[in-house]
């Protein structure tokens, strides 16, 4: 398969994949790119990892001596992917909506929230991994926000399935997943940080795509429509001190396995079109499983 059709189903997958009712708008996602090679590469073994820097590029190059790699593939953005993170996060605004949180409300508070990310992106250094993946003349892809949409659709399709009575019952279903079990080998599984295990955990709310977390100042307006437990891939002191002061139940899936269980169900779909021989590095670890419908 040509890298140009391969990034050309990511970007499918991830819109139909996607929280927002309205897809036909939706052309791709700023987060996520080729950034550097050939789109006439044709891509058979790929080198995936959620976090993808020199260190990883190094070690593609070293291990292309003794096998073949077509493309690194990066979960977390790089370069312009990287510079352009902000602009993903309007899918947020659609889950709040989804939660009840009034359309005005939601939009203003998420407004400001880009605006913050936006500044602290403009320090940093984009393209760091992206000019040693020139320099060794590997082809290098990131894709972020088509794999968390996958696995923001998968958690909330199980949850609504097993339909979990208590906040520790939450834990219980996320553990059958085997991502979440690796990660509890790990000693980082899914976890309740907040709010009494026997606590009913009623209404609850997933928070696993949109780029990055969310306004802080969101919490109360999501408590008023009826949320009170959320689940999330991680959570910033910040953003935890606001959750507290709602009185929100929270359960942490987990960050790394969360961002593998994207990963591995984009790859899955992608799979659909080709056989790909993928090495996994860099906390991904490769999962197979039948792919996900629309």
């Amino acid at each position: 398969m040509k890298l140009s059709r391969f990034f050309e189903l990511l970007v499918r997958y991830g819109i139909a994949a996607d929280p927002r009712y309205e897809k036909s708008g939706i052309r791709g996602f700023a987060d996520s790119a080729v950034l550097n090679g050939p789109l006439s590469t044709d891509v058979r073994s790929i080198l995936a990892g959620i976090d993808i820097d020199v260190a990883e590029l190094l070690l593609a190059d070293r291990l292309r001596r003794d096998s073949r790699i077509d493309l690194v593939m990066s979960h977390h953005p790089q370069g312009r992917a990287l510079s352009g993170l902000y602009g993903v996060m309007q899918v947020q605004a659609y889950v709040l909506r989804r939660a009840g949180v009034p359309a005005g409300v939601a939009q203003g508070y998420l407004n400001e929230r880009r605006r913050q990310v936006q500044r602290r992106l403009l320090s940093s250094n984009h393209d760091r991994s992206v000019d040693a993946a020139r320099l060794l003349g590997l082809p290098f892809v990131c894709c972020h926000t088509p794999a968390d949409n996958h696995a923001y659709r998968f958690v909330s399709r199980l949850l609504e399935q097993k339909k979990p009575k208590l906040v520790r019952d939450i834990v219980d279903v996320l553990l059958g997943v085997p991502e979440y079990q690796h990660a509890d080998r790990l000693l980082c599984g899914p976890r309740i940080i907040l709010g009494n295990p026997r606590r009913q955990c009623g209404r609850v709310l997933v928070e696993m795509t949109g780029g990055t977390e969310g306004p802080q100042d969101i919490y109360r307006h999501l408590y008023r429509c009826g949320v009170r437990t959320l689940v999330s891939m991680h959570l910033s002191e910040d953003h935890f001190k606001k959750v507290v002061d709602a009185n929100m139940n929270v359960v942490i899936a987990g960050h790394i396995s969360s961002d593998t269980l994207g990963l591995n169900l984009i790859l899955d779909n992608v799979s659909r079109h080709g056989d790909f021989d993928i090495k996994s590095v860099s906390g991904f670890r490769r999962i197979k499983r039948a792919p996900q419908a629309a």
